[in-house]
């Protein structure tokens, strides 16, 4: 592969309305292939190199399984355990791994760690969350939204709680996949304006009050409200927040049939009662599935193109 063949996820705007148009038609039918129990093995023989600096869940087995259904292998490489966690440079690192391997996941905590490491990579690397942006979540999270009801674009999606890494991202989407975004954070947790491209800017509103921002909502979603990296701040984050908690009240001021969605691990009774995120609108199980579709078909994507079968 040149170096001019490479393509890298490393934020949502690293792709075009058509290529995301495309991937969710590809997730679709390797659902379908997954749960009709049919073998598909377009990646053979390839490796996945996975790289974590933080802890995991949904992320390491989604990407794990993924590339094995589709007759890949994964290595699992935890920073501590390799010569990352005594110093070696990042670059020295990724032109090592990436002549041994064909794609390369990231989790880690600075985008700037991500960043260089796919400067200097010989194959695809995917962010696998960074303290900035975490793009396969939100992937997941679109093609879901296609999935209960139809595309995205002109739809109104509202985002309540921490200005995270996923509300950067979802600001990225929405400018992207032409939808409205609003956002309600606490007064001192508000989108930092100066991390956000001119271009940007007006993909987004904010909202001091949440059932303002909840107000005619296809969608609610919310994250925890401490971030890893962050555990210092929970007991403060928690007074902060209190207004923020998504609740019954909240999703009856979005559309009758509005969906909630949650990245998961969840903190019920902090950022959602149980019964919102228990409740019929909730389809966070089938929203955690979707990452491995999704990103099965953008592995395959980013390794051999747009394919007709």
């Amino acid at each position: 592969m040149s170096a001019k063949q490479i393509r890298h996820y490393l934020q949502f705007k690293d792709l075009t309305r058509d290529e995301y148009d495309y991937i969710f038609e590809r997730a679709r039918i390797l659902k379908h292939k997954f749960k009709s129990y049919e073998t598909y093995h377009p990646l053979h023989d390839r490796t996945l190199a996975m790289i974590f600096e933080k802890n995991s869940t949904r992320t390491r087995l989604s990407f794990e399984a993924g590339i094995h259904q589709m007759g890949g292998h994964a290595v699992f490489m935890n920073t501590r355990d390799t010569q990352l966690g005594r110093g070696e440079p990042i670059e020295d690192a990724a032109q090592v791994i990436s002549r041994m391997t064909d794609i390369i996941m990231i989790r880690t905590f600075g985008q700037s760690i991500l960043q260089r490491f796919a400067d200097s990579s010989r194959v695809p690397v995917i962010n696998g969350l960074t303290n900035e942006y975490h793009p396969c979540q939100v992937l997941a999270d679109i093609f879901t939204f296609y999935e209960c009801r139809e595309p995205i674009r002109g739809k109104t999606v509202t985002w309540v709680g921490d200005a995270n890494n996923m509300a950067y991202t979802w600001i990225e989407a929405a400018h992207i996949m032409g939808f409205k975004l609003n956002i309600s954070t606490p007064p001192d947790y508000k989108i930092d304006l100066s991390l956000v491209p001119a271009e940007l800017r007006g993909a987004f509103q904010e909202y001091p009050d949440p059932h303002e921002a909840c107000i005619g909502a296809d969608l609610i979603t919310t994250d925890v409200w401490t971030s890893m990296g962050f555990e210092a701040e929970n007991e403060v984050r928690k007074q902060a927040f209190a207004s923020w908690c998504v609740d019954a009240e909240m999703m009856s001021r979005a559309k009758p049939d509005a969906l909630f969605m949650h990245c998961l691990p969840a903190h019920r009774g902090e950022e959602v009662t149980a019964e919102v995120i228990d409740g019929p609108q909730s389809v966070v199980w089938q929203e955690a599935e979707n990452r491995l579709h999704v990103q099965k078909a953008l592995m395959e994507f980013l390794l051999l193109g747009k394919l007709n079968n």
